[in-house]
C-alpha cells in the first residue's frame, strides 16, 4: 500500500520536472536557439586540413625511401605476395611468376608463365620507379593485369618489399640515386 511519504516522493518528482521544464520554456524564449550557419562546418574542417598539408613534411623521393628501409622488413611483407609468387633461384611459377631477378629484366619473360596480353604489349623491363607504382596499384599501372591484387598503400612498406626483392638477384641492381 501507498503511504503518504510516497505519495510526496512522487508528487515532489512531478513538480521537480515541471520546473525544469518550464525554465527551458523560458529560456528558450529569452535566449533563442541559433542554428549554425551551413558554411561553417565546411569551412572548419578544411581549415585543419590546410594546416596539417603545411606542417607535413614533403614526400621522400624512392631513393630516399629505399635508403631508409630495411630488407628485414621487406621479407616480412612479401609473405603476402609468397601465396602467388615465389622469390627463389629456380623457384616454380604459382599463380604468378617466380620475382627471382625481377629487377631490370624485361617484363613478361619468365619461362614457362602464361603472362596477360597487358604485360606482354607493355614491354621494357622493370624498374625501381615503375615497380614502385606497380606496387602501389596494380590495376592503375597496367590496366588489364591479372594480378588482383589491391597494392600496398605505404610507400615505406614498398620501398622496403622493393629493397628486399632487389636482394633476390645473382647480380641486385644499383640503386638509384
Amino acid at each position: 500500500m501507498w503511504s503518504s511519504n510516497t505519495n510526496y516522493i512522487l508528487g515532489g518528482i512531478v513538480v521537480a520536472l515541471w520546473v525544469i521544464f518550464a525554465a527551458n520554456f523560458i529560456g528558450d524564449l529569452l535566449i533563442p536557439v541559433q542554428e549554425p550557419p551551413k558554411e561553417a562546418p565546411v569551412a572548419a574542417a578544411k581549415a585543419p586540413a590546410a594546416k596539417t598539408e603545411a606542417q607535413a613534411p614533403a614526400a621522400l623521393s624512392l631513393a630516399q625511401l629505399l635508403a631508409q628501409a630495411s630488407a628485414g622488413k621487406g621479407k616480412k611483407i612479401a609473405k603476402k605476395c609468397a601465396s602467388c609468387h615465389s622469390f627463389d633461384k629456380g623457384g616454380k611459377n604459382k599463380i604468378g611468376p617466380n620475382l627471382y631477378g625481377m629487377i631490370g629484366r624485361d617484363r613478361g619473360t619468365v619461362a614457362g608463365y602464361r603472362y596477360s596480353k597487358a604485360i606482354k604489349e607493355m614491354g621494357g623491363q622493370w624498374g625501381f620507379d615503375d615497380l614502385d607504382k606497380f606496387l602501389a596499384k596494380p590495376k592503375a599501372f597496367m590496366a588489364g593485369t591479372k594480378m588482383a591484387f589491391p597494392g600496398l598503400k605505404k610507400a615505406a612498406d614498398r620501398a622496403a618489399l622493393i629493397l628486399y626483392m632487389r636482394g633476390q638477384a645473382d647480380q641486385p641492381a644499383n640503386l638509384p640515386n
